[in-house]
């Protein structure tokens, strides 16, 4: 559990570090606060499932996290799309969203699971 919250902590930080690099532009500034907000989101969101009432509220806040990387994911292809210098970090940064997504969907998978056998 401490690792996937240092794991999604530290997501929303090289989101941020990646958005300082972009020009101060009209065009980039909304793609960069949109990420900003939902990678931020992501841990944000799963230390609230960490501290679930019931495993229906887990599955509940989970579900927001794996929104969140959805849309974290959906902003860093759009940057991909640009001539920006930062491709890899950005590719990085997706791969890193896509395992966090899978382990996201795994973790409610196998809550439901349990669910359905009490």
């Amino acid at each position: 559990m401490n690792d996937l919250k240092k794991r999604t902590q530290d997501f929303a930080f090289e989101c941020w570090n990646l958005c300082k690099e972009f020009p101060k532009s009209r065009e980039y500034d909304a793609w960069v606060r949109q990420l900003i907000r939902s990678a931020s989101s992501v841990g944000a969101n799963y230390r609230a499932a960490c501290r679930a009432k019931s495993d229906k509220d887990f599955i509940n806040k989970l579900k927001i996290v794996e929104e969140e990387v959805d849309e974290s994911m959906y902003w860093l292809e759009l940057f991909q799309k640009t001539d920006i210098k930062n491709q890899n970090k950005i590719q990085d940064l997706w791969k890193e969203a896509n395992e966090l997504l899978a382990i996201t969907v795994s973790s409610i998978n196998t809550v439901r699971k349990r669910i359905s056998k009490k």
